[in-house]
């Protein structure tokens, strides 16, 4: 008999921490074992959540900072951030504080 796998819910909240406002319209992919799970862009408030039950264990979220400072005409020094995490059963909050030339990334509720 094979235990059910547990189900979680994933989110992510980017600011621009230079400008003090969220990061709208920034490209994030979420990987699972190198297999792209979703992409989407955050939106005006800087979110995203993925709705859709995933299977907990590890996972990639690629923010594509170089791209978005690009658009902005702002140099950066990272063209990508990668958050790699563990997620458990229930819903899981990824925050990035990002500025040209430095992020910070904590686990939030």
């Amino acid at each position: 008999m094979t235990s059910p796998t547990a189900q979680t819910s994933l989110s992510t909240h980017v600011l621009d921490a230079a400008r003090g406002k969220p990061a709208a319209d920034l490209e994030v992919v979420l990987s699972r074992m190198n297999e792209q799970v979703a992409a989407a862009h955050t939106d005006s408030d800087g979110r995203i959540r993925w709705d859709a039950p995933l299977d907990a264990g590890d996972y990639r979220l690629h923010f594509a900072t170089g791209a978005w400072f690009a658009s902005a005409g702002r140099e950066t020094f990272y063209p990508a951030v990668d958050l790699h995490v563990t997620i458990g059963a229930g819903h899981t909050h990824v925050a990035l504080l990002l500025s040209p030339f430095a992020y910070t990334t904590y686990k939030g509720s």
